[in-house]
């Protein structure tokens, strides 16, 4: 096979240690001579490693993504111009029972050497740290809707079913009512029901019904005031990521406002999309790279002409659920109801699921095409959902025309029906 890197390095990392090999291959030579040696992961013996890939003019260097262990080895040699590709360990996993750490390396190496490793799509510093707080941003959110369903149960479990009876849990009627539930009071019916605002008071027969008879102890409602609490606090915390993120991003706003002007994207979604895939599409090459990166792709699984399962892959894992949670906004955008009907169309043959996923791919390759381009979004067949109804009659009849003609090409007689 044809050497691609001449001279090049393969790093097994570990969390204490990592582990390199220097493959050099001679211009007229086959054989490969090696050179191993093994370094600490404390910064100081990471720069000595970076001297010693630069004393044998070794600028290309290929490691697994172990966990977050790559990520201090790679800001190190970043900073020291070296080239470094980051690989998926299914593309560089050793033969299982002749493996060892410095095998390891040896072998990624020679992977590498004849470009067999694919590179993993790692953004600029900037944007990885930015794609650091959306990512806790999300985590942070998800800690909440626990939270929220951790308080709803507490007061199930008090047989108080107030949550069959409001829409919200945590609407002003709602809170003002658990709160009164959780106080040292005794119950009063007649002051539960002044508590209750608008709509809600036509429902003030069924409130009652729903809390009449609960049952609390005093360590539960301590255990609801704790719950309370760290909702409040996780509260907190959202906003004081949102306020560094919104810091960070002032350099981004402009591809912000671009992204915003597709169906179902707001400000949030933007950020959270710009810190998954950066700025630069030319990373990903074509849109189709992106959407199979995003995990968004149907999978591609065919053996002895027997077609295997065609689910989407687990990656993305960040990307994905934000794409998704746009699409179900842009399905129902009243303003624009350009993938409303292309939803409505894949759903009848192939699904709501599936239709969802493919207007999340259809939104991820709209956002390729707007950052390459820097373009706001304008698809080539908005024509079609935007026409006057006298101009979508007079498509349709030239349609029927057409499918007249077909017919008649094959033989057929087409009766016109008044």
């Amino acid at each position: 096979m044809k050497v691609v890197f001449p001279t090049c390095c393969g790093v097994d990392v570990h969390k204490s240690f990592l582990v390199a090999t220097i493959i050099k291959t001679l211009e007229n030579s086959l054989q490969p001579s090696y050179q191993k040696k093994r370094f600490s992961t404390f910064n100081s013996d990471l720069n000595r490693f970076a001297d010693w890939l630069h004393e044998n003019d070794c600028l290309d260097v290929c490691m697994e993504s172990t966990g977050k262990y790559w990520v201090p080895v790679f800001n190190i040699l970043e900073k020291r111009d070296i080239r470094v590709v980051i690989a998926n360990p299914k593309w560089v996993k050793a033969v299982k029972g002749n493996k060892d750490d410095t095998k390891d390396s040896k072998w990624i190496g020679d992977l590498f050497r004849i470009g067999l490793v694919k590179s993993s799509f790692i953004p600029d510093k900037e944007i990885r740290v930015l794609r650091e707080l959306t990512r806790y941003r999300y985590k942070l959110t998800s800690m909440k809707s626990s939270e929220k369903n951790r308080f709803q149960n507490a007061f199930t479990v008090c047989n108080v079913a107030l949550d069959s009876v409001v829409s919200d849990m945590f609407g002003k009627s709602a809170t003002a009512i658990t709160d009164y539930l959780t106080s040292d009071e005794d119950f009063d019916a007649g002051h539960c029901l002044s508590l209750l605002q608008r709509s809600l008071k036509k429902k003030a027969d069924d409130v009652l019904k729903s809390i009449e008879g609960y049952e609390m102890t005093a360590e539960q409602k301590t255990r609801i005031g704790i719950v309370r609490d760290h909702l409040h606090y996780i509260d907190t915390l959202i906003d004081r990521v949102d306020a560094c993120i919104n810091t960070m991003v002032d350099q981004y706003e402009g591809y912000i406002v671009l992204l915003c002007t597709i169906p179902g994207v707001d400000r949030n979604s933007a950020i959270t999309i710009l810190s998954e895939i950066g700025v630069d599409m030319a990373q990903f090459g074509s849109s189709k790279r992106l959407c199979c990166w995003a995990g968004l792709t149907p999978g591609n699984n065919e053996s002895a002409g027997k077609k295997k399962s065609v689910r989407i892959s687990r990656a993305g894992v960040y990307l994905k659920p934000a794409l998704v949670q746009v699409a179900h906004a842009a399905v129902k955008d009243k303003h624009s109801p350009y993938y409303a009907l292309k939803y409505e169309r894949i759903a009848k043959r192939r699904g709501k699921k599936r239709a969802i996923i493919a207007i999340a791919r259809m939104i991820l390759t709209a956002v390729f095409v707007m950052l390459s381009n820097l373009e706001e979004w304008n698809p080539v067949d908005l024509y079609r959902v935007d026409m006057p109804e006298h101009l979508k009659e007079k498509q349709l009849a030239k349609a029927v025309k057409q499918a007249i003609r077909f017919l008649e090409t094959q033989g057929l007689t087409v009766f016109h029906s008044a």
